[in-house]
């Protein structure tokens, strides 16, 4: 669990989780390889595929797989790179805080609803020890394996927003799409490398919806494979001249929000395709949700840059 976790990045105080409740049928491939069927799936975990038969044994409930020890449901990590924070308080350390939640331990796999919710907190050594890393607990952080990277969002003048001054938003690139070959490992652009690959697949974020969280209207970004170069910032531009339309314009500081910030639900829309060499072309596998939630400050006018 440690080496996909780590693959994911956070946006300030971001907590995601993933949509249990949503899990379509498999698109079923066969023929890829010379001596044995292969299926590929899509759904709002992830996409990949394997080949064989699958797995038949029936999930054991996660109590029995702790044998009487306890569960620890969360686990501390060092802040992925490119993540500007401010100071921590004294005595504290800024750490990404991971928390199995809505689980149920007389169930398989955790339970119908059972998901990971991420943040970035300042913790003390002594709160650390809260979610003490413990092997035991790797057979459960185990079940969480998913293909699509956490939401981070590139806030634009800023990373935190001015009242009345337009906050523009985007993806950033590792964070908006995904290809793999036909080993499903990851490469870079779908256009270039593995040319002789039987089959590829990619997912790409089609559309992010915005909740900005102070009562206004949801915003809704149509994204794609095929990016507008209005898509991103002009920094010799002011924030108001600007023909990015993925903005929000916040008219009241989050000051009497809890903690000092408002949370802004995201709802990310991922487009999967399956690309298989002897048909020459992409085949949709539908577009799966994948919701998150950032908390953001949002402060008055006062002074000049981030």
């Amino acid at each position: 669990m440690r080496n996909r976790l780590g693959r994911g990045l956070v946006a300030f105080c971001l907590v995601l989780g993933t949509l249990a409740t949503v899990q379509p049928a498999a698109a079923k491939v066969t023929g890829s390889y010379p001596d044995q069927g292969c299926t590929y799936y899509a759904n709002s975990r992830g996409f990949g595929g394997y080949c064989g038969g699958g797995f038949t044994r029936a999930p054991v409930p996660w109590r029995d797989r702790l044998g009487g020890r306890v569960f620890v449901p969360c686990r501390d990590f060092p802040v992925p790179d490119g993540i500007n924070l401010p100071a921590p308080p004294e005595g504290k350390t800024w750490f990404m805080r991971v928390h199995i939640v809505d689980y149920d331990l007389n169930a398989g796999w955790g339970g119908p609803n059972v998901h990971l919710e991420r943040e970035i907190v300042p913790l003390t050594p002594e709160e650390r020890d809260q979610c003490r890393d413990v092997d035991y607990m790797d057979q459960f952080w185990d079940r969480f394996g998913t293909t699509y990277p956490t939401p981070v969002l590139q806030i634009n003048p800023t990373y935190t927003p001015r009242v009345n001054v337009p906050a523009y938003f985007k993806l950033t690139p590792d964070s908006s799409a995904v290809f793999l070959d036909e080993n499903l490992r990851p490469m870079i652009g779908f256009r270039g490398g593995c040319p002789t690959c039987l089959v590829r697949m990619r997912a790409i974020v089609g559309k992010m919806v915005i909740d900005p969280g102070d009562g206004q209207e949801k915003v809704t970004c149509e994204l794609g494979l095929e990016p507008l170069e209005s898509d991103g910032y002009d920094e010799t531009q002011d924030p108001f001249h600007q023909s990015n339309p993925c903005k929000v314009v916040y008219k009241r500081s989050s000051a009497t929000q809890k903690d000092g910030m408002y949370t802004v639900n995201i709802s990310v829309f991922w487009d999967v395709a399956l690309w298989r060499t002897d048909q020459n072309s992409w085949s949709d596998l539908g577009r799966f949700e994948v919701k998150a939630v950032q908390r953001l400050p949002v402060q008055e006018v006062q002074a000049i840059g981030g």
